[in-house]
């Protein structure tokens, strides 16, 4: 609980020697700064997610106290400064802000310029070559890094008149750069459309500061794009117009009318796409809008020619063709496969133990023998490797099968140059998008025929879309459903709980020494972490004789909270890395050799993608930049890119989808009320390979596994592909 001390603003100034709390999220930190005269460093507070260790900073605010952390300065204002003392000064240079320069060069130019260094920097800056080994390209980059800030320092002072918190600030300034200034007095409501993390009511307060009208139309159609984009990021490609009409109208308190009138504009300006879905008026966002059609088009086109394969494959009976592959068939499988083989596009689904691999495995050895060229992908990289390791065969993911260009996220396969390929088969389908799904369709030439493998059941796509459900439930494509767990498979629990709990029923946990499945049930949420701890750093990899970093993997069903993904990687790297020496601070996090991180966004320029993990390899203090180790390719980070990671001994059980592990340690309990759902939890459970263990209250359990209420994504695609196939038909 926080009390406020006094009413009254106060200023403070000093030197930011840590950040102990970053969110993400909202830029919210803790930071402890050392102000001159001062024996103890002071608690700062508020939306400061800008900062880095070793900038000087100027603070307005007022003080409060929290029960459990004491005094605390919740600030109201803040601004970056530049240092005046000597260890001030050398202090910032060393903190890597100016690329080029680490500890050893700024003791050099403190003994050389002293107080004049910022000076020489701004106003001539080839004094700096007088310093012995100090060299032309150190130069250019701190020159650049210098003009970079400079510019960046009165970007974010413009912003922050305008009542933009510093975290914003710095996020607005990376995505528009010199032209910030400009771009925000010109429509501010452009920070909701073009900067990540800016909503629109951080756009909103900046125009109304600026002196926009409250009902002007650049703020309906910011609004209405805001409401829209948000239904989409839950997975919906498109949303009923009346609703979103609605929601935008209460959101933001504007009449109807200027609603509507933006809505029509936007329409006409090709912002949106109206259509009608299930007899309601939907509106698209114009991208997804083609994505979708564009799957459902390309699929027709797909479905046109004959099997690539010969015909003899097509019209063979089952024991014919499992006499070919020499591979153990069960009834069921040689019948599926039969099947596909007489299909040019087809879908093979079911749970694990069900002998998809087997199956895949099969059509390849026939696919070889008949000579046909065979690509594998997948949508992850992790989910490629996986492909890789039981076909024996070179798989890689869409992404790199596709070069996704990594400036303008277009790809160099597309109709005009498609791949050159007899067979696709697409693994962990359920993951795909429909705006990846319409990149790859593109490129696949009409000649070539397409497998679809994956499990329907599993959570969809984190993007928007049911693409897999959705080409399941049209009927237009073929589909093996296998349902039968083979004899192998049937002796691990894992597999067995699997499709117990997709089938509603409680798992069973024997609780035999060697079994690979236990559930641990616990009191509350304090239990399920230490007990969670006790068994990652300890007993697992004591029994086990394994890595606690490289061989188990925590699933969370969220990020925040008690149980959630980010407590448990500050408490796990503590017990597992923190002994590590070198460190590279960012946003309150420290990161060293040793940790397991995991990749938040897509970078096309570095080829690493939402949900890849690696490790940091090493790390360079001068230059403030580390390597990470991606699928044994080393990938390098410079410490301002690090947002872009995060800690990844816990994951959420989302990022895991197309990944194993070797144990997986599930932590449940009624903190997760809103994520409590069976196809959350089977998917986290499917995630393991040699173990899972659920640490739960019962009653969480409980309400995941009977809760099935899938909510439902609103899409068209269903109804675009019976469509577009029946006229393919005819």
């Amino acid at each position: 609980m926080m009390n406020e001390i006094s009413t009254a603003e106060e200023q403070v100034s000093g030197l930011v020697e840590r950040i102990t709390f970053f969110n993400p999220d909202n830029g919210y930190s803790v930071v402890k700064i050392r102000v001159k005269n001062e024996a103890d460093r002071i608690t700062v507070v508020g939306e400061l997610g800008g900062l880095s260790e070793g900038e000087y900073v100027h603070c307005r605010g007022q003080w409060v106290y929290d029960r459990k952390y004491g005094k605390q300065l919740k600030v109201s204002a803040i601004e970056i400064i530049l240092p005046d003392s000597l260890a001030g000064i050398e202090r910032y240079l060393s903190s890597g802000l100016l690329r080029g320069i680490g500890p050893h060069f700024a003791k050099k130019m403190v003994a050389k310029f002293g107080a004049r260094v910022f000076e020489v920097i701004e106003q001539n800056p080839r004094e700096l070559l007088k310093i012995p080994q100090f060299g032309k390209q150190r130069l250019q980059m701190v020159m650049d890094s210098w003009e970079e800030q400079k510019m960046a320092r009165e970007a974010v002072l413009f912003l922050q008149d305008q009542g933009v918190g510093l975290a914003k600030a710095m996020r607005i300034y990376k995505t528009y750069g010199a032209y910030t200034i400009e771009k925000v007095k010109a429509n501010p409501y452009d920070l909701a459309f073009d900067v990540e993390g800016i909503g629109f009511k951080s756009a909103d307060a900046v125009a109304l500061k600026l002196g926009f009208p409250a009902q002007s139309p650049f703020r309906a159609l910011a609004g209405l794009d805001h409401v829209l984009q948000t239904f989409c990021q839950e997975g919906h490609c498109t949303y009923p117009q009346e609703a979103l009409v609605a929601a935008t109208m209460e959101l933001f308190s504007m009449d109807q009318d200027t609603i509507l009138q933006a809505l029509q504009q936007g329409l006409i300006d090709g912002h949106w796409v109206a259509e009608v879905v299930e007899e309601f008026t939907c509106i698209y966002p114009r991208s997804l809008y083609w994505a979708e059609a564009g799957v459902a088009h390309e699929l027709a086109r797909l479905q046109g020619d004959e099997c690539p394969w010969p015909a003899d494959l097509s019209q063979s009976n089952a024991s014919w063709l499992e006499r070919q592959v020499q591979i153990q068939l069960s009834a069921s499988q040689a019948e599926a496969l039969a099947s596909i083989l007489k299909h040019k596009l087809s879908i093979l689904t079911g749970g694990p133990g069900v002998g998809k691999t087997t199956l895949v495995n099969a059509l390849l050895k026939l696919f070889h023998k008949a000579r046909l060229t065979v690509t594998l992908c997948a949508p992850t990289g992790r989910a490629a490797k996986r492909l890789m390791e039981t076909t024996q065969c070179p798989a890689q993911t869409i992404h790199r099968l596709l070069e996704i260009d990594p400036i303008t996220r277009t790809a160099k396969y597309n109709h005009e140059e498609p791949l050159t390929t007899d067979v696709f088969i697409i693994d962990e389908s359920s993951m795909i998008d429909v705006v990846l799904m319409h990149q790859l369709l593109k490129a696949i030439p009409t000649t070539a025929a397409v497998i679809w493998v994956g499990d329907s059941d599993q959570l969809p796509s984190v993007g928007p879309g049911a693409v897999l459900s959705d080409m399941i439930a049209s009927n237009t494509i073929f589909t093996v459903h296998l349902t039968e767990i083979f004899r192998q498979a049937a002796h691990s629990q894992i597999i067995l709980n699997a499709h117990q709990i997709n089938q509603g029923l409680m798992p069973i946990a024997h609780g035999l020494k060697d079994a690979d499945f236990y559930v641990m049930p616990k009191n509350n949420g304090q239990e399920i972490f230490a007990t969670v701890l006790d068994l990652v750093v300890e007993r697992l990899p004591r029994y086990h004789h394994c890595s606690a970093i490289q061989d188990i993997q925590v699933l969370s069903p969220m990020n925040r909270g008690e149980l959630g993904t980010i407590a448990l990687n500050m408490a796990l790297q503590k017990k597992l890395n923190g002994h590590a020496r070198l460190k590279i601070n960012r946003l309150g996090i420290d990161y060293a050799v040793g940790d397991k991180v995991i990749q938040g966004v897509n970078n096309y320029e570095k080829a690493v993608f939402n949900g890849d993990i690696g490790w940091i390899e090493s790390m360079d203090l001068e230059n403030q930049s580390l390597s990470i180790l991606f699928d044994g390719r080393s990938v390098s980070y410079e410490a301002s890119e690090l947002d872009e990671i995060s800690l990844a001994y816990a994951i959420s059980i989302h990022k895991s989808q197309g990944s194993e592990f070797p144990i997986v340690v599930i932590p449940l309990s009624m903190q997760h009320y809103n994520l409590l759902v069976r196809n959350l939890l089977y998917t986290g459970i499917t995630r393991g390979k040699k173990m899972v263990v659920l640490v739960v209250e019962q009653k969480a359990l409980k309400k995941a596994v009977n809760n099935d209420k899938i909510r439902t994504r609103i899409t068209k695609l269903k109804q675009r592909l019976q469509r577009e196939l029946s006229q393919k038909a005819i």
